[in-house]
């Protein structure tokens, strides 16, 4: 039997204090430093196994974390290796607001029909109550930054 997903982590330096720490791929609620408490930046990568589990959606518990951007991206796409950085910058500023969820749609097909990928990359912003907004194709992390936040504060 393979690893699970709640068993994976990485480990994230804190932008506050410069400590090392462990984050979990799944867990509820939102990482933070053990250190100085500071919230740590979410980045995971997913696949058709584990989705569910990662972004928080499975079972009748309610969604207590961040809100989860879904970068649907492919390795052969040029605008897919530019924006990922520009995401993951966002993720790192936006710390215990959202958690990045890296998805290569070839390596998961299912997940990239269930949010119906027409292009790469797609971004999409789950919330407790499902998808908040989407949008296709790269930008600067300043245009990924508003987006998200302006999404973010337009839910209800």
């Amino acid at each position: 039997m393979s690893v699970t997903s709640a068993n994976r982590s990485t480990t994230v330096a804190c932008g506050t204090c410069g400590r090392t720490n462990r984050v979990p791929a799944a867990a509820q609620g939102r990482p933070r430093c053990g250190s100085c408490g500071a919230a740590l930046p979410w980045i995971v990568d997913a696949g058709d196994d584990d989705f569910a589990e990662i972004a928080g959606t499975t079972g009748n518990s309610a969604r207590t974390g961040p809100v989860v951007l879904v970068d649907l991206w492919a390795t052969w796409c040029g605008p897919c290796r530019m924006v990922s950085p520009a995401l993951e910058r966002v993720a790192r500023q936006l710390a215990g607001r959202i958690k990045l969820v890296k998805v290569d749609v070839d390596r998961a097909p299912a997940i990239a029909q269930r949010f119906q990928v027409m292009a790469v990359p797609t971004l999409v912003l789950l919330g407790q109550g499902g998808e908040i907004a989407r949008r296709a194709g790269a930008a600067p992390d300043h245009e990924l930054r508003r987006w998200v936040e302006e999404s973010i504060a337009d839910r209800g």
